[in-house]
């Protein structure tokens, strides 16, 4: 039976009991240097654990050191960088969260500036490198001319993913989130947008997915069966001719098969300049649709602000979880805010006792 408050219903996937529907969605902090997280990276991920989200997930980490965004983007590629990821997983957990991590590879938007730094391409003698994508088409006039992966190399990155599942399992991950949306090298291989190949991994949808399915299959190798396995996806490019809705429902009926619990419903990314309808839970129709249509769960992200908003989400079965980035870079105790707001009790830290509003029990 359903709680007063759905959002702060508990989930179980697998092994794993979500403490409720409330999660930190991957935000890029390009704060690394050579992949290494720091301590940056413990206090941004840590302090959303203490706030009481049910798993706090890294940004997106790359497999490769040419599978980052920038030169300043978080990396699992060597055995070097689990150090410090375990301590923050352990302190993740130590607050009874969920540590996730996103494995990502950037494609043809990789050796680009961090935000703040300005856009476009990072030239070699400033770090940057030669991106790979599938076929050798930039993003952007700004953005440096991508290297068409060959079959080597696409074997080449589905065992990087696979060996950076490995290490995430060594480093206390215990949910693993591959990165296929926002124009990044997995979803440029699902849109005939980005995807003009001839060979087996272009032209039809079954070829254009192939790359996606084969690591999925490369990770659920490795992983352990007893610990979830979620896909991100953008569910629309937004642009006619482009990757969209139906395709993202018939691709999930196939990943489900293949070991994926969760498809995390984002949106765009892939063109510089699509129209998007961008406005509150913009993007929740397409949780909903591929959680009716591939029967299976989904999460919903995407300008998710409100606690009354998240919990009308899980109410109304438009989604199993709410991913939250901006408002929890806002608000780390998000959850916290959520259920005094809506009238639920919570456990919350013993070391925030004394803030508690009235009858919470600690943790």
């Amino acid at each position: 039976m359903r709680s007063p408050v759905p959002l702060f219903d508990p989930l179980q996937i697998r092994s794993l009991k979500l403490r409720n529907r409330i999660l930190v969605s991957p935000m890029c902090e390009y704060s690394s240097t050579d992949g290494f997280a720091s301590d940056w990276h413990l206090v941004h991920l840590g302090s959303r654990a203490v706030g009481g989200a049910a798993a706090v997930f890294t940004e997106a980490t790359a497999v490769l050191p040419e599978a980052r965004i920038s030169p300043q983007d978080l990396g699992i590629w060597k055995d070097a960088h689990v150090e410090m990821l375990s301590r923050i997983t352990r302190f993740i957990r130590d607050q009874q969260a969920i540590p996730g991590i996103q494995l990502a590879h950037s494609g043809r938007k990789g050796s680009t500036a961090r935000p703040w730094q300005g856009s476009g391409k990072v030239p070699l003698s400033e770090g940057g490198w030669t991106p790979v994508a599938p076929s050798a088409i930039p993003f952007d006039a700004n953005y440096p001319t991508p290297a068409a992966l060959d079959e080597a190399g696409i074997r080449a990155t589905v065992r990087a993913f696979a060996a950076a599942a490995r290490r995430a399992l060594d480093a206390g991950f215990q949910i693993i989130e591959i990165h296929s949306a926002h124009g990044y090298l997995l979803h440029e291989f699902l849109s005939p947008l980005s995807n003009h190949r001839t060979d087996a991994y272009g032209g039809s949808f079954e070829n254009r997915t192939r790359l996606l399915l084969e690591v999925v299959t490369g990770i659920r190798g490795v992983w352990p069966e007893n610990l979830p396995l979620f896909v991100r996806i953008s569910a629309s490019d937004w642009v006619e001719g482009g990757w969209d809705l139906a395709q993202s429902a018939a691709l999930a009926r196939l990943l489900g098969p293949l070991g994926v619990d969760l498809v995390d419903c984002s949106s765009g990314g892939l063109v510089p300049h699509a129209k998007i309808p961008v406005g509150p839970g913009y993007q929740v129709p397409f949780a909903e649709a591929i959680r009716r249509d591939a029967k299976i769960l989904t999460g919903a992200v995407g300008m998710i602000t409100t606690p009354g908003q998240a919990d009308s989400i899980i109410r109304e079965g438009k989604a199993d979880v709410v991913l939250l980035a901006r408002e929890f870079l806002r608000d780390p105790y998000f959850p916290l805010r959520a259920a005094r707001e809506l009238g639920h009790a919570i456990s919350w830290p013993v070391q925030y006792l004394r803030a508690a509003p009235e009858g919470s029990s600690a943790r």
